[in-house]
C-alpha cells in the first residue's frame, strides 16, 4: 500500500489535473478563457468538453455516493453566492448542528474549499482524502468515454467524502456533517456540484460574467443558473433583472418548483452602519429577524435576506433553526475580501469585486460606510474579465491609481492595467507585486485616506497577506514554467 501522502504531495498532485479556472489547456487543446463562438457553436460543443456530469457521477459512485449523506443548501449565481452561503453555514453551526461548507476559489490555501464547523479541513485530512480518492480518478480517467477528472470535479468529491465523514486514512474518525452547504463553482446545470438533490435550491443576483462559456444575454447566463433547479424544489431567488427573472421564472415552472423571491417574500431594513458592520431586521415569512455582521455593502443585506429565506424553508421542513442561532451566525460570520477592512490609519480595504456590477456597487457603498479624504487604488484584473468597464467605472471616484498583477496566470500584466487607466486620463505608478504596491500606497497615503485592493480576488487576497502577515501557498517547484510565481489558488 502507499505511504500516507503528505499535505505538499496532495497539492502536487492536484495542480497536475486539468484545471480550467487557471486556463490551463484541456485535453483537446482549447483554453478556458478563450472567446467561444456561441452563435456559432451554440455552446454545446465546447461547454461539454469543459463541464461533463458523468465524470462527478462516476466518481462519487465508486465513493458510495457520499453527496446524499446530509441535506444540502445549494447556491447559485453571479453576485453574493459565497456570502449568502457562509451566512447559512455560520448559522447551522451556531443552531449546533455540524455543517460542511465547499466554495471556490480559496484566498490562501486549498484547504479553504471544504470546511468542517465554518473552519478549513487539516492538512492531514486534506491530503488523506486525495490519497482516498486518486486511485478512482485515475481510473476514471483511463476511461476514453469520460475523460480526465479535471481538479474542480476532484475537490467537489473531496468535498463530499469528507462532509460524509468515517474512517479517515489520516487515523481518527470524521464525524458526518448534519447540513451540507454546497457553493456552485461555475454556471449550474453542468457544475460539478449539481449532483446532489438539495433540500434548498438558491440563486442570488445574476449578471454578466464567464459570457464564453454561459452565454452573451442574461437570459442565457440565468437559465444556466437555474439548471440546479429540481422537480418540485423550493428555490429562493434573489431579486433580478427582469430578463433574468423571466428565465428562472420559466426553469421553475418546468419543474413544478416553489418558489420564495426576496424583495417580495422577505425583505430588509437597514438601521444602522459604519465601518464596523451593520444592523439590519429581515423581516422573513415565519418572523423578523433583529441582525448584525460585519460585512459591509448594501449587497450585503441582500444576501441576508437571501440567506435567512433558505433557512426558514428548512425550519418549514422540521429542521430545528431558532431565532438566536440566527442572529448568532450572522454576527460571527467571516467572509474574507469583501469590503474588508485589514487596517485604519490610513485605512485599508480589500474587495474581490471582478465585474462591472460589483465594482459599481463597492464605488457606490464606500461613502456609504467610511469617511476618508481621498482613495488610493491598488487595482488588478484578470485577462478575461471585462477590464475596461470597470476601469471607466473606477475613473468617476478621481483614485490615485497603483496598477499591478497577481500571481494568477490569468492576471492582466500590470503595464496593461497602467496603460488602459492612461487612456482615461488617470496616470498611475506600476508596482510588480500587490505587495509592493501596499507598500507604495502607504508611502502616498495620509492619515485620512483609504487604500482599496480591488479589481481580482486574487490581487485583493495577496494584498490582505501582506497586512495580515499571512503565508500563502506557493509551491514553485510543481508548476509549470511559466507559471512558478503562481500560488496554490484558484
Amino acid at each position: 500500500m502507499r505511504p500516507e501522502s503528505s499535505y505538499n504531495d496532495a497539492i502536487s498532485r492536484l495542480l497536475s489535473l486539468v484545471d480550467h479556472e487557471r486556463g490551463h489547456q484541456d485535453s483537446l487543446g482549447t483554453r478556458a478563457e478563450t472567446r467561444f463562438n456561441l452563435e456559432d457553436q451554440k455552446r454545446g460543443p465546447r461547454q461539454k468538453t469543459i463541464f461533463n456530469l458523468e465524470r462527478i457521477e462516476a466518481l462519487l459512485a465508486q465513493l458510495g455516493n457520499p453527496h446524499k449523506s446530509a441535506p444540502v443548501i445549494h447556491v447559485a449565481g453571479t453576485k453574493g453566492k459565497g456570502s449568502t452561503a457562509a451566512f447559512c453555514d455560520s448559522v447551522l453551526h451556531a443552531a449546533g448542528y455540524r455543517t460542511g461548507f465547499y466554495s471556490s476559489p480559496h484566498l490562501h490555501s486549498f484547504r479553504e474549499r471544504v470546511r468542517l464547523n465554518t473552519e478549513p479541513i487539516s492538512e492531514e485530512h486534506f491530503a488523506a482524502l486525495v490519497e482516498q480518492i486518486w486511485p478512482l480518478h485515475l481510473k476514471i480517467t483511463a476511461d476514453a468515454g469520460l475523460g480526465p477528472v479535471t481538479l474542480f470535479e476532484f475537490m467537489t468529491a473531496m468535498g463530499f467524502l469528507a462532509f460524509a465523514g468515517g474512517p479517515s486514512l489520516a487515523g481518527s474518525e470524521i464525524q458526518p456533517a448534519d447540513f451540507q452547504v454546497i457553493e456552485v463553482g461555475l454556471g449550474g446545470r453542468l457544475d460539478a456540484t449539481n449532483v446532489v438533490d438539495p433540500a434548498v435550491c438558491v440563486i442570488t443576483r445574476i449578471s454578466f460574467d464567464h459570457t464564453a462559456i454561459l452565454g452573451d444575454s442574461l437570459a442565457e447566463i440565468a437559465n444556466e443558473k437555474a439548471g440546479i433547479i429540481k422537480p418540485a424544489s423550493t428555490v429562493v431567488i434573489a431579486p433580478q433583472e427582469p430578463e433574468a427573472a423571466s428565465a428562472i421564472e420559466e426553469v421553475c415552472q418546468s419543474q413544478g418548483a416553489n418558489t420564495v423571491r426576496v424583495g417580495q417574500d422577505v425583505k430588509w431594513d437597514l438601521a444602522t452602519a459604519n465601518v464596523h458592520g451593520q444592523e439590519f431586521t429581515v423581516r422573513g415569512r415565519l418572523g423578523d429577524y433583529k441582525l448584525k455582521t460585519s460585512l459591509l455593502g448594501s449587497h450585503q443585506l441582500v444576501n441576508a435576506a437571501t440567506a435567512v429565506a433558505a433557512l426558514e424553508v428548512l425550519k418549514e421542513r422540521g429542521h430545528r433553526v431558532p431565532t438566536d442561532a440566527i442572529a448568532q451566525g450572522f454576527a460571527n460570520v467571516s467572509w474574507p475580501c469583501r469590503m474588508e477592512m485589514l487596517a485604519n490609519s490610513p485605512l485599508v480595504m480589500a474587495d474581490g469585486a471582478h465585474n462591472l456590477n460589483s465594482m459599481e456597487n463597492l464605488i457606490d457603498s464606500l461613502p456609504r460606510y467610511l469617511d476618508y479624504r481621498r482613495l488610493i487604488l491598488i487595482a488588478g484584473f484578470s485577462r478575461d474579465k471585462n477590464v475596461r468597464d470597470m476601469v471607466r467605472c473606477l475613473e468617476k471616484v478621481n483614485p490615485l491609481v497603483f496598477p499591478t498583477a497577481s500571481r494568477h496566470p490569468r492576471s492582466l500584466p500590470g503595464p496593461d492595467v497602467a496603460e488602459m487607466f492612461a487612456q482615461r486620463g488617470i496616470s498611475s505608478v506600476e508596482s510588480a507585486s500587490p505587495a509592493q504596491a501596499l507598500a507604495a500606497a502607504l508611502d502616498a497615503a495620509g492619515d485620512e485616506d483609504l487604500i482599496l485592493a480591488t479589481g481580482s480576488l486574487f490581487v485583493a487576497a495577496e494584498v490582505r497577506e501582506a497586512v495580515l502577515g499571512i503565508e500563502p501557498e506557493i509551491y514553485p517547484d510543481l508548476l509549470p514554467s511559466d507559471q512558478r510565481a503562481f500560488g496554490a489558488r484558484g
